[in-house]
């Protein structure tokens, strides 16, 4: 990215950053408490008004909102403007629940388009290139969400997810220089690869733009070196925006950059709500400070994280990588355990793929778990003799944890063609 690719926003001073983001939070907290019945109900139960924020410190004053907040007031309860004006919804699937639904004017997407193009040129990309889009279509905001990029000098083919083989084709006869996607589907393109005897690293792919999951460092390296591209990470959700909330830098993949010009950032403890300084992991939270339609005022995104100084945009924070979810910690006789954990230890054996979930079951008092991977293509009986206990006393060691593991066959676990399941309960009563 050169520096006439920097929009005005990057162009801001530390000063005018600061001044910018107070004078956004008063006017989008004043908005909420005069738009949306849930803000004021939620601000005069704590006795607080807009008049009360006065710094960005302020913020801690104002109250947090959740995931059941926006189903309690489904399906257009929380927008800030009346409906005729909102110019598209998007929603999530709704699978534990009502769906929480979120909308947009034409100036929210204008912004949003701005931000796609904003992270792709950080992350590498450049006007006039074609980015090969296989995130889901439809409510979610993931497809949709990055098509901003066509009114800032990039083709976009809306290939979407599955159809696999058919990615592979596309990718040969397109050439495209960009692709996104959730690093799991990612994988699963790259086995489609091998299984048409097509060597990955000969495509025309120079930038991969994944997000939409947690994923490692180790999974990174596993996609960068089986495709030879750059592979940086996108962070967004759609009750904050959705993709490009945050985008990691090509130059320094050191974790995404927070476009904190559009959106607050705050860590807080993820069971008291104490808010935390900088450097420190714990639960992320957004407040956006640009958004018409829908504007969201302390979002607990339940990621957990820790906020960094800024790099190749140093007036913007940076988001360190995702450890996990709060809502996707499985606890074991006592034992915290993120999925991406278990990535990490996976990674130290080389004859094992990316591909795993866990399996929690009750078959008495206790909860036990059993880490269920496929081992690589190629790899034969000599290789996986005794591999599974291995990895069980690996797993022991680093993270505390006793567990059962099986190791499976190339293609024996579901593939992933959006958000991959890591987590599968099977104990009865408990779903």
């Amino acid at each position: 990215m050169t520096a006439n690719d920097l929009d005005a926003g990057q162009r801001m001073s530390l000063d005018e950053l600061r001044s910018d983001q107070l004078a956004n939070l008063k006017s989008s907290v004043a908005k909420v408490y005069e738009k949306v019945p849930f803000y004021k109900k939620a601000f005069d139960d704590l006795g607080v008004t807009p008049a009360d924020i006065t710094s960005l410190d302020d913020i801690a004053k104002l109250p947090f909102t959740n995931k059941q907040d926006l189903r309690d007031n489904y399906p257009f309860g929380m927008f800030a403007v009346p409906r005729e004006d909102v110019a598209r919804i998007h929603a999530s699937s709704g699978t534990t629940g009502l769906p929480t639904v979120v909308g947009y004017t034409l100036g929210d997407l204008d912004k949003w388009g701005s931000l796609i193009a904003r992270s792709i040129l950080g992350a590498g990309g450049r006007r006039g290139q074609m980015m090969h889009n296989a995130y889901g279509y439809g409510l979610f905001t993931g497809g949709l969400g990055v098509h901003g990029a066509e009114r800032h000098g990039f083709t976009v083919i809306p290939i979407s997810g599955g159809q696999t083989q058919r990615q592979v084709q596309l990718i040969q006869d397109f050439q495209p220089d960009i692709i996104t996607a959730t690093p799991t589907y990612l994988l699963t393109i790259l086995d489609e690869f091998h299984k048409q005897g097509i060597d990955p690293t000969t495509t025309s792919l120079q930038t991969a733009i994944c997000g939409a999951e947690p994923w490692t460092d180790e999974m990174r390296r596993e996609i960068e070196k089986s495709f030879n591209i750059n592979a940086v990470d996108i962070y967004g959700l759609s009750e904050v925006m959705g993709p490009g909330v945050a985008c990691e830098s090509a130059v320094t993949k050191d974790g995404p950059t927070i476009w904190e010009d559009h959106f607050y950032p705050e860590i807080v403890d993820p069971y008291t709500g104490e808010a935390l300084p900088d450097g420190e992991e714990g639960e992320l939270v957004f407040t956006s400070l640009t958004k018409e339609a829908l504007p969201i005022i302390r979002y607990r995104t339940h990621d957990l994280a820790s906020l960094l100084p800024g790099t190749a945009n140093p007036n913007f924070r940076r988001i360190s990588r995702i450890t996990g979810r709060s809502d996707d910690l499985i606890i074991i006789r006592g034992v915290n355990v993120y999925p991406a954990n278990v990535e990490s230890v996976l990674f130290e054996f080389e004859h094992l793929s990316p591909h795993f979930q866990l399996v929690l079951t009750r078959p008495g008092r206790m909860d036990e778990v059993t880490v269920e991977v496929e081992s690589r293509e190629g790899v034969g009986a000599i290789e996986l003799d005794g591999l599974n206990g291995l990895v069980a006393a690996r797993i022991k060691e680093r993270l505390g944890v006793s567990s059962t593991v099986s190791v499976l066959q190339p293609g024996d676990l579901p593939r992933s063609v959006g958000k991959l399941k890591r987590i599968i309960d099977r104990r009865e009563g408990l779903r």
